[in-house]
Order: structure tokens, then C-alpha cells, then sequence
């Protein structure tokens, strides 16, 4: 048997022993009155009620760390003998592992590193992980693996996670910038009955209703908005996705 494998049954066991003792493994609700990226900026001694996923535990006898993720950033977790309840204490050394997902209330305190913390007075069971999460300084090694599981890259690469903000930053600033000139956003079709607007070579499928061969746009939307030009709407822009089956590379994919 496989270090993995028996990672994924000492969960399962676990995820019985849970189920016996009537904790909900999968809660339908839980009420996050403050996300990690606000808890860090909280005053010292503020009530928190935060969630995220466990990205990391430390376990040093009468005292307990952990690393908690939304997508607003981490923060440290703290468990402390006398101050945080045996129940509670007893509960994260026994059940809770890295990946899962948990609901912590507590107050913000530093530590003596100087660390931002939560000093936990509560801990739910959110969303109990199976799977083990890649190792923490290896990672994803294989570009497959990478690509076609886009969402551990994700949450092992804060890089990655960070591009995807800034990607969203870049097109709510385009955007701004045509509104503020006086352009329309539009959206056009991606189905179209002719593979027009480029040269490329197009995907191409059957709608069964219409009974004709049908393309997705290799363009975007370059006809459809000439013709917005001759109803009347002489400044328009699209963001949107075009569509070419052609070679793939790193720089380039089909849509």
C-alpha cells in the first residue's frame, strides 16, 4: 500500500468516526462574518469568524499552529493549552488535516514573532478532504498535471493565484477605459452559419433543430459588429472568447 493511499484511508476512517459521533462532515451552511484579508487588518482582541482551507499545521505538544487560506490571503491559527478549550484542541489534533476546509472563530492577538493571529475559541468542520494535497516544497512536477489540474496549481502557487487577479484587473480596466470613451460592450454569437470574419481553420458541429452545419467564431465578432455599425451603433467592443482548431503550443490554445 502507498504513503497516498494510506492517507486516503486514515480520512475515511476518520470521516466514520466523524459521522458516529453526529458531526456534520459536510455542513450546508456556515456564516463567515469576516474574510483572512480583513481579520489582518483587524485591531488586537477583536472577535473573528473567519473560513478557509487548512494549508498547513504545526503540532508542538501544548501548543498548535495553522495556516488558514480564503482568497484574500492566510493567516496564522492558534491553539494554545488553557486558553483554548481541550474539546476544541482535542477536535483539530484528532480530525483536521491539510486541505480541509474549516470555520474558526477566535480573537486577533500577535505573536511573539509578531505574527498576525487568531487565537481559536471555536473550530467547525467545513469540508473534510480525501485527497492529500501535493507535498508543499514539491509541488506539481509534471506540466500535464499542472495544466489539465489547474485548480492545485492554483492552490499551491500563490504566483498563479495572483495572476488570475491581476487578469481581472486588466480587463475591468479595459473596459472602464472603452465605456469612458463612449463605446458599447456587446456581445455577439458565437454559433455562426459561415466561418467568416478571418482565415483560420474552425470547429465545426451540427444544430440538430435547423438541421445545418454550424461554426464557432474564429473572429471575434468582427461581422456582427459591422453590422451594429449599420444599425446605428458606431462605437462597439466585445470581450469574449474566438475559437481556432488549429496547433497548440504554450503560448496558445484553441479558444
Amino acid at each position: 500500500m502507498g504513503r497516498e493511499e494510506q492517507i486516503i484511508n486514515e480520512r475515511k476512517r476518520k470521516i466514520e468516526e466523524l459521522k458516529k459521533s453526529d458531526i456534520e462532515i459536510y455542513p450546508s451552511k456556515f456564516e463567515k462574518k469576516n474574510t483572512v484579508g480583513s481579520c489582518l487588518k483587524s485591531k488586537m482582541n477583536t472577535k473573528v469568524e473567519t473560513a478557509g482551507r487548512l494549508m498547513s499545521r504545526r503540532d508542538l505538544g501544548k501548543i498548535s499552529f495553522g495556516k488558514v487560506r480564503d482568497s484574500t490571503g492566510d493567516i496564522q491559527i492558534v491553539l494554545q493549552d488553557e486558553k483554548t478549550s481541550k474539546k476544541v484542541f482535542d477536535f483539530f489534533l484528532k480530525y483536521l488535516d491539510i486541505g480541509d476546509f474549516i470555520g474558526v472563530q477566535g480573537e486577533i492577538f500577535k505573536t511573539k514573532t509578531g505574527e498576525i493571529s487568531i487565537l481559536v475559541e471555536k473550530l467547525t468542520l467545513l469540508s473534510k478532504s480525501i485527497l492529500p494535497l501535493p507535498e508543499k516544497f514539491h509541488g506539481l512536477q509534471d506540466d500535464e498535471d499542472r495544466l489539465r489540474k489547474r485548480y492545485l496549481d492554483i492552490i499551491l502557487n500563490p504566483e498563479i493565484r495572483e495572476l488570475f487577479v491581476k487578469k481581472s484587473i486588466f480587463w475591468r480596466t479595459i473596459r472602464n477605459f472603452m465605456t469612458e470613451k463612449g463605446f458599447l460592450e456587446v456581445e455577439t454569437p458565437a454559433l455562426e452559419n459561415t466561418a467568416g470574419g478571418a482565415s483560420a481553420t474552425p470547429f465545426k458541429t451540427h444544430h440538430n433543430a435547423l438541421d445545418i452545419d454550424v461554426y464557432l467564431r474564429i473572429s471575434m465578432g468582427e461581422l456582427w459588429q459591422k453590422k451594429l455599425m449599420v444599425a446605428g451603433y458606431d462605437k462597439t467592443f466585445e470581450i469574449g472568447r474566438q475559437f481556432r482548431n488549429e496547433g497548440m503550443d504554450m503560448e496558445h490554445l484553441q479558444d
